[in-house]
Parts: structure tokens; sequence; C-alpha cells
């Protein structure tokens, strides 16, 4: 039986599956996938989990993740990143291998095209006058910053989900 047959294809919260092109690993980015993958099997009990991550492994032996596996990675790879522990085991160049695979995995992407979406609306503030600027935690790591240009309000919410234009007001 190959590694795909009999898998569960359905995603967290009933979200369908969508198609999405396999990710490539290689060099630096695949040896921190794998090690993390394997240093979290190593520890984890839950058999469903388990066999997840034994696909991501696989998955990376073959030299691609897509659809499961790449959400898999993603986990990981946020987690590692957000913790720190990437850094910490494999020092600032494994760090940066695993950003730049995160970002070419669907959750980066998305990330890197909220944060595009909010510098665009930004743009038509520059070179006005700033009036006022404020940060408010709202959870979490969870941040409203709200400025005031030339008479215009706006406000931007940082957060897991990426940066989104809340509010403009006049």
């Amino acid at each position: 039986m190959s590694r795909d047959e009999g898998r569960d294809r359905s995603r967290p919260y009933g979200v369908a599956l969508e198609e999405r092109p396999a990710v490539r690993l290689t060099g630096e980015a695949a040896e921190v996938a794998l090690g993390e993958a394997q240093a979290v099997l190593a520890m984890v009990q839950d058999d469903e989990r388990r066999g997840r991550l034994a696909d991501l492994i696989a998955a990376v032996g073959d030299g691609e993740v897509a659809d499961e596996d790449a959400d898999a990675l993603t986990e990981l790879l946020e987690l590692g990143l957000q913790t720190g522990r990437l850094r910490a085991v494999y020092g600032p160049g494994g760090e940066q291998a695993a950003l730049r695979l995160f970002r070419k995995l669907p959750r980066g992407k998305e990330l890197d095209a909220s944060a595009r979406d909010v510098t665009g609306a930004l743009a038509s503030l520059v070179g006005k006058p700033l009036e006022n600027a404020r940060v408010e935690a709202t959870g979490p790591g969870s941040f409203l910053v709200s400025l005031s240009v030339d008479g215009l309000d706006v406000s931007i919410r940082l957060d897991r989900q990426g940066a989104r234009l809340t509010s403009v007001g006049v």
C-alpha cells in the first residue's frame, strides 16, 4: 500500500482540501524539516499524530510535500520558528532555511499576501503628516495598529492570520 492510500483527505474543521502544488524540499531546509519531524515523532504518543508525522517524514524523504504533509510541515515550522527552537537547534542558517521553506508553503504564502495587501493600502499614506500612532494588544499574539494621517484614521490588525486592514475612516 502506498503512503497515500487510505489516508483521510479531510481538513480540520470540515474545510475541503483544495488542489495545491507540491513544494520541493532540498538542502538545509529538507534537513531541518526531517530533523523536526523525527524529533516530534519520538515524543508523540497519539497514533493518529504519529501516522501523520510518519507520512511527513516519508514525503520529506521523497523530496516534496503536498496537501496534508504540507499542512503537517507548516505546523512544525510555525511552532519551531515562533518558539525559537529552530534557531537554537539548527543555528541561524537552519532557521533561515526553514523560514524560506515556510514562505513556499500555502500558509506562508497567505501571510506574505496579507502583508503585501496592507503595504499596498498604506502606500497611499506616504508623504502625508502622521498625526497619531498607537499599538494596542488585543489578545495573545494579536495587535491593533492605529494611525491617523492627514485626517484619515487607519487600523491594521496583526496576528497569526497575518496583517489585515480592519478599518479606514475620515
